[in-house]
């Protein structure tokens, strides 16, 4: 089947398979089945009991004589279900919750954590964080962060849709999501399976500077990976949806009928041309230049002087129209956060404006080392996206190659952060006269990360956002292909 027929068929049996993941998931308002309660009061329920948790770790801190503290406190729950040729084959069940705490005897600080709640078991946690401290050296760049840097309103970004999942209902989503897949095409000859998952939870972050910050979150996916053969030649491929809310996942058949899809358009592959080919890479994969990006800008790795970027601040690093910002605001958004680890106030931020890098990927403890403000990134980024350069997707990107390389997976981590150079396994296909002429595998794709963000050539407006590093396809404009 050719890969137009395949993208066709996919379409008119995601069509006539079509239907709601769950119709009972109304996001917040849904009993709880043990105690009767709505979601929301469990939820706030839960939220005291964790700030309760909170108080007594930072009234023991003081007590202890600590001259500062902090503490994270966590709670949550979920399930996961695969069903493989139609059985079950795992069921799982977990209800997590932890405190960390760190302590601070001025410079010097010291951490623990316990899964136990009890207050015995919080204050030996305490006291076991402040033995830590009082044998550690001083570091001046400890210490809580810039109490006028902290949030002090706390919008609601709509991250938190409990559904109540059981597992009757999990298993027949999974079932319908891999038989959608298995009924494809004949070729599809086996399954690895279909899983649904769902979590949800409360964290807390608060601090001896007053500073309270409650973060409820939900998580749902629903996946499937299937496997095909034509004679020897065996190969396999998968996708998945995830949502904050279970109303918004894409229906369980059409997921599967994807998963066939690119399972089946995988057969048939050869390997690739050596030489240097215009590279496109998927959407699904386009992310790992932004993780790349983010990683070399990061404060661990600058201070540590480990990053090839290492005073690139206020440099041309990409070509003029490309924007790579952050947006910690977007409702419903897989890195959706008011404030970061150390409760600093997120904001929407330009890292890249106009190719130039604007400014690094900073905790309080990083940016103290390299006499900056932190950027409210402890913990990480909060969708980090790269703009569309251009209107068009995957196909008019594809249309306009003469000849090149679509890369829909990458294999290892070659990538080296302290020099920039890249080489990568990869799996895609090959491009001739502005169409996909056969799948190609066993080759490596390398070059140096400097001169591939000079060679970016355009970023489509594809955007993955199940992330929360958010990209659409992107073409880089030469790169080495090591293959036949």
């Amino acid at each position: 089947m050719s890969a137009r027929r395949a993208e066709t068929a996919a379409a008119e049996h995601i069509a006539a398979t079509a239907e709601p993941v769950a119709a009972t998931a109304a996001a917040g308002t849904i009993a709880n089945a043990d105690t009767g309660q709505s979601t929301t009061e469990a939820a706030e329920e839960l939220q005291r009991r964790i700030a309760a948790v909170a108080d007594i770790a930072l009234k023991q801190a003081r007590a202890s004589g600590a001259s500062a503290a902090e503490v994270e406190v966590g709670q949550e729950q979920g399930m996961s279900v695969t069903v493989r040729n139609a059985a079950v084959e795992t069921v799982e069940h977990n209800r997590d919750k932890g405190l960390s705490v760190t302590v601070y005897f001025g410079k010097r600080s010291g951490s623990a954590r316990t899964t136990d709640f009890a207050p015995d078991a919080i204050r030996r946690s305490v006291e076991s964080a402040c033995a830590i401290a009082k044998l550690t050296e001083e570091d001046d760049c400890n210490g809580l962060a810039d109490p006028a840097l902290l949030a002090a309103e706390f919008p609601d970004l709509d991250l938190y849709h409990p559904w109540p999942l059981g597992m009757e209902e999990a298993m027949a989503i999974a079932t319908g999501c891999e038989a959608a897949a298995l009924a494809f095409d004949p070729r599809i000859s086996n399954t690895e399976g279909a899983t649904v998952a769902s979590h949800q939870g409360v964290d807390l972050y608060a601090n001896s500077n007053d500073f309270r910050g409650f973060h409820r979150s939900s998580r749902h996916s629903v996946s499937c990976q299937v496997i095909a053969g034509e004679g020897d030649a065996m190969q396999r491929d998968f996708w998945y949806d995830t949502a904050r809310d279970a109303a918004d996942l894409a229906p369980p058949r059409a997921i599967g009928a994807e998963a066939g899809r690119r399972t089946v358009q995988r057969l048939g592959a050869q390997k690739a041309r050596t030489g240097e080919y215009p590279v496109l890479f998927h959407p699904t994969v386009a992310r790992s230049i932004l993780s790349h990006l983010v990683s070399a800008v990061s404060g661990g790795n600058l201070y540590r002087r480990a990053s090839f970027l290492l005073d690139k601040a206020g440099a041309q690093l990409f070509p003029d129209n490309i924007r790579i910002h952050e947006q910690p605001h977007l409702r419903k958004s897989a890195g959706g956060a008011v404030f970061d680890g150390e409760g600093v106030r997120t904001a929407a931020r330009d890292l890249v404006a106009d190719g130039v890098l604007r400014g690094y990927v900073l905790d309080s403890y990083a940016a103290r080392k390299l006499n900056l403000q932190t950027t409210a990134n402890a913990g990480g980024v909060h969708n980090l996206e790269i703009a569309p350069t251009t209107s068009d997707g995957l196909a008019e990107f594809i249309a306009g190659m003469e000849r090149g390389l679509v890369v829909t997976e990458l294999i290892g981590f070659g990538v080296n952060t302290v020099t920039g150079d890249y080489s990568r396994g990869a799996f895609g296909f090959w491009v001739e006269g502005g169409a996909i002429r056969h799948p190609v595998q066993e080759f490596t794709i390398a070059g140096n990360l400097s001169d591939m963000f000079q060679r970016l050539t355009a970023t489509g407006a594809d955007t993955d956002h199940r992330s929360n590093l958010r990209a659409g396809s992107i073409l880089i404009e030469r790169m080495t292909v090591a293959g036949q």
